[in-house]
C-alpha cells in the first residue's frame, strides 16, 4: 500500500491537468475517438508505471481474436489490475467495474475516459441492464469490455476465487468470443505490506478464447468454471519460486 501512496504523492502535481484533461475528452466523444482517448489512458497508466518502478510482461497476444467485440475475464487481485491490463492490450477496452469503488478521484475520470459501465453489485435489476447493454455493445458498436467476474478481491494474492456466472450472461446474449486472461503478482503493486519501492514485474496472459460454438451449449456457471479453472492453471504453470509455494499451500488448504 505504501507504493500507492507514494505514486500518488510524486503524481499530485500531475493531476492539476491530467484529471480535467480526462474530464475534457471523455465529455467530448463527437471530437475524440474512443481510440484517442484509449492513448491517453495508457499515457497516464505508463506516467504511474514509471513512477512506481512497475512494468507488465505482456503474454499471448497472438491469442486475442482478430476483430473487435470481445470480452476478457480476468482474475482480480487488487488496484493495480485493470491498469495492468490496458497497458497489455493495444485495442480500445471498457471497464466493467463496482460501482461503490468507481466514484474515487482519478479512477471516475479514467473509466468515463473509456465509456466503461459501472455495475452495483447487489442490485439485480441494475446488473441485468448493465448486462444487456453490454451486450448490445458487443453486437452493435464492436467494442471490447474487460470484466472481473470475482466481483471483488481480498488478500488471494494469486489464487483465484469464485467466478459469478451472470458475469458472463452480455458475453452470452451477445455471442461473443470469451477471452480468458491469468494476471500474474499484480497484487504486489499496490498491496504489499510494508515500505518497498523496489522494482516489480507483473504478467498479463491473454489465453485462448471461448468461442460460442464452443459455449453455446453452457449455462453462465459451466463457462464461469471453465474460465476459472484455465486461468487459474495459467498461473500455475508461470509462477515460481517463493509465489508458487505460496499459491499451492492456498490451494491445499
Amino acid at each position: 500500500m505504501f507504493r500507492f501512496f507514494y505514486v500518488i504523492l510524486l503524481n499530485c502535481w500531475r493531476a492539476f491537468y491530467v484529471i480535467p484533461t480526462m474530464r475534457y475528452k471523455a465529455n467530448r466523444p463527437a471530437r475524440y475517438t474512443l481510440e484517442e482517448r484509449y492513448d491517453y489512458a495508457k499515457w497516464v497508466v505508463h506516467t504511474m508505471q514509471h513512477t512506481g518502478k512497475v512494468t507488465t510482461k505482456a503474454c499471448g497476444l497472438e491469442n486475442l481474436p482478430e476483430k473487435n467485440g470481445y470480452v476478457l475475464y480476468s482474475n482480480h487481485q487488487g488496484k493495480y489490475d485493470a491498469l495492468g491490463i490496458v497497458d497489455a492490450h493495444e485495442r480500445p477496452l471498457s471497464i466493467v467495474m463496482d460501482e461503490a469503488r468507481s466514484h474515487v478521484m482519478l479512477t471516475a475520470q479514467f473509466l468515463d475516459l473509456l465509456e466503461s459501465k459501472r455495475l452495483v453489485l447487489d442490485d439485480m435489476r441494475q446488473g441485468l441492464k448493465i448486462m444487456k447493454e453490454i451486450a448490445r455493445e458487443l453486437k452493435e458498436d464492436h467494442k471490447n469490455f474487460l470484466i472481473f467476474p470475482e466481483g471483488g478481491y481480498t488478500d488471494n494474492r494469486n489464487m483465484v476465487c469464485e467466478f459469478k456466472g451472470g458475469s458472463f450472461k452480455c458475453a452470452q446474449k451477445a455471442k461473443a468470443p470469451i477471452v480468458p486472461v491469468a494476471i500474474i503478482n499484480s497484487w504486489k503493486v499496490f498491496g504489499e505490506k510494508g515500505i518497498h519501492l523496489g522494482a516489480i514485474e507483473t504478467e498479463v496472459h491473454f489465453l485462448p478464447p471461448l468461442y460460442y460454438s464452443e459455449y453455446m451449449n453452457m449455462n453462465t456457471n459451466e463457462i464461469a468454471s471453465t474460465v476459472k479453472t484455465r486461468i487459474q492453471q495459467a498461473i500455475l504453470n508461470n509462477l515460481r519460486g517463493e509465489d508458487l509455494d505460496v499459491l499451492q499451500k492456498q490451494l491445499s488448504v
